[in-house]
């Protein structure tokens, strides 16, 4: 039997999440997804296939994606080293800016939702969010 309540709350901090993350995309002129896209390639420079499967993209929208982005100064494409069809995704000096400032203020609001919470409840939602989602 479903719980409703944590369906409907779960439902409900999912909303938040994202909607605050949309918010913050907006201020600098990015999609939610583009935001996605910088988050991922602060830690990784992966393929173009890699990335799609990342972001539950197909091929043609994962190239737009990155085509905008590159547009933007934002990342980079390169060739891989051992096959020239492989093309991997970097993050540029600006895109890294802009992914680090997104994410400190990202941080800083989510904080402001949780600070209700005592640290071993922070901890206890943080683990059980990570059980969940991986």
């Amino acid at each position: 039997m479903t719980d409703t309540n944590l369906v409907d709350n779960l439902a409900r901090l999912s909303f938040l999440v994202q909607n605050t993350l949309a918010e913050l995309a907006g201020r600098h002129d990015l999609s939610l997804i583009q935001t996605r896209l910088l988050g991922v390639l602060r830690d990784h420079e992966p393929t173009m296939q890699e990335l799609g499967r990342h972001l539950g993209l197909d091929k043609s929208s994962i190239s737009g994606l990155v085509d905008r982005a590159q547009r933007r100064g934002l990342v980079t494409r390169t060739a891989g080293e051992t096959d020239r069809r492989v093309t991997r995704v970097s993050i540029t000096a600006d895109g890294l800016a802009l992914a680090t400032e997104v994410a400190g203020v990202f941080a800083e609001r989510i904080a402001e939702f949780t600070a209700g919470l005592s640290p071993a409840e922070r901890r206890t939602l943080a683990e059980l969010a990570g059980r969940i989602v991986s």
